[in-house]
């Protein structure tokens, strides 16, 4: 014992004396993999961003009646390209391949979702770019794992990285997009791959210069919010009862989106028929309701400088919900967070004409994290991403917003996946 005790003393000493160098992993191949992988994801981003706002620059005049025609042709060429080009999946498949199939997503239907997700989202679908962006650049990192013949679980680390990658690109928030990559993956063990956690990391950090370099989008909050004040004790419980309400639109949305899935299931079409009968269904609602078109990244800014009646809001809530609903559930290519957050805005200006003179900030930014984390599982990333969106810094309010919302969810996920049970 004694002799195992001084030749530990010695190699400590002798390790004390060695001269100052830098750690050998920071050159090893696998991490430079990382740093390629967020770079390659930045640049897909900035590209698919790029694109993406010369479309809507093009098909955002057309407004008025024309929307309704406009959003079914739409639908109806971006089924035919996913019908001629193959299925690209959702966000169920991306978990379930994540989680059961060793992290391998595929990316040879990467053309399809490109292209289809373009037209769905510049023509006013409410689904923004996170979902399209996520399948293709994990795809790309699983494809640049088996290209460099990396296997088990280094090569679902990689995978993971480019999902981080995009969400990162997209929400302008590296450790945001990170921890959301990893907690979407599964709805109550947020740590079940911490050993993804540093290559996201990396990853991101890399593809959030990358895209901004591309993209020329600023560095500061997406949002336009109302200033808030030094918190108080008191404003911990106030936002854990705005929560409530968020929390509660969440189930709404849950079960509205059930409902449309089952419409749309029983539609035995083919899926550019169900597409173009979800566009005429998402053009009339955002006919009659403008501000419900498109995934709200711009028409959250809007709302919040709008004077708005309390029956506009609650048309609005309805109307925005709906339109989600189909979007999502008719094939129409996106993800839904974005849009949740408008919803959970749309709230929170709800509550503040109910009960007039009350903490606007702190109601918008709790209803806007419940029903995030209530409808997709992820607590400690929406924290963050809002604290990025919206420049409202302080931690704690947010976060007791989120966790309200995470555990008064309903038992049942929205993303199946989540549950663990294989598909």
């Amino acid at each position: 014992m004694d002799f195992r005790r001084r030749r530990l003393a010695v190699t400590l000493r002798n390790q004390l004396n060695y001269p100052l160098q830098f750690n050998p992993f920071v050159f090893s191949k696998i991490f430079l993999l990382w740093v390629a992988i967020g770079i390659v994801g930045g640049v897909i981003a900035g590209l698919y961003w790029t694109v993406l706002e010369g479309f809507l620059h093009f098909l955002a005049p057309i407004q008025g009646l024309w929307v309704i025609p406009l959003m079914a042709a739409a639908g109806l060429l971006a089924g035919f390209i996913i019908h001629k080009l193959g299925d690209p999946g959702e966000m169920d498949l991306i978990v379930n391949n994540v989680r059961f199939k060793g992290g391998h997503l595929e990316p040879k239907n990467n053309p399809s979702m490109i292209l289809s997700s373009w037209l769905c989202i510049a023509s006013g679908g409410s689904a923004g770019p996170e979902a399209p962006l996520v399948q293709v650049v994990g795809s790309t990192g699983t494809w640049i794992a088996k290209k460099m013949k990396i296997r088990g679980e280094d090569l679902r680390s990689l995978t993971i990285a480019g999902m981080a990658a995009a969400f990162t690109a997209l929400f302008g928030a590296p450790l945001g997009g990170t921890l959301f990559a990893l907690e979407i993956l599964h709805h109550k063990h947020v740590v079940e791959y911490y050993q993804a956690l540093i290559p996201a990391f990396v990853a991101s950090c890399s593809s959030y210069v990358i895209f901004i370099l591309i993209t020329h989008i600023g560095i500061g909050p997406t949002w336009n919010f109302p200033v808030y004040s030094a918190p108080e004790l008191n404003d911990f419980f106030y936002a854990m009862l705005y929560a409530l309400a968020g929390t509660a639109a969440g189930w709404l949305f849950i079960f509205t989106v059930r409902q449309c899935r089952s419409l749309f299931k029983r539609l035995r079409v083919p899926i550019y028929i169900k597409m173009m009968v979800g566009g005429l269904l998402i053009g009339t609602i955002a006919y009659y309701v403008p501000l419900s078109r498109y995934f709200s990244h711009d028409e959250l800014n809007i709302l919040l400088e709008e004077q708005t009646t309390l029956e506009f809001l609650l048309i609005l809530l309805v109307a925005k919900i709906l339109a989600i609903s189909f979007t999502v559930t008719s094939g129409w290519r996106g993800g839904f967070i974005i849009p949740l957050f408008f919803v959970g805005a749309t709230v929170g200006l709800i509550v503040n004409n109910l009960f007039p003179g009350q903490n606007l900030p702190l109601i918008l930014v709790s209803c806007m994290a419940a029903i995030n984390a209530c409808v997709t599982r992820t607590p400690i990333s929406t924290i963050i991403l809002l604290s990025t969106l919206t420049g409202f810094h302080h931690f704690i309010p947010i976060m007791f917003a989120s966790l309200t919302g995470f555990f008064l969810a309903p038992k049942t996920p929205l993303i199946n996946a989540q549950l663990g049970v294989k598909e």
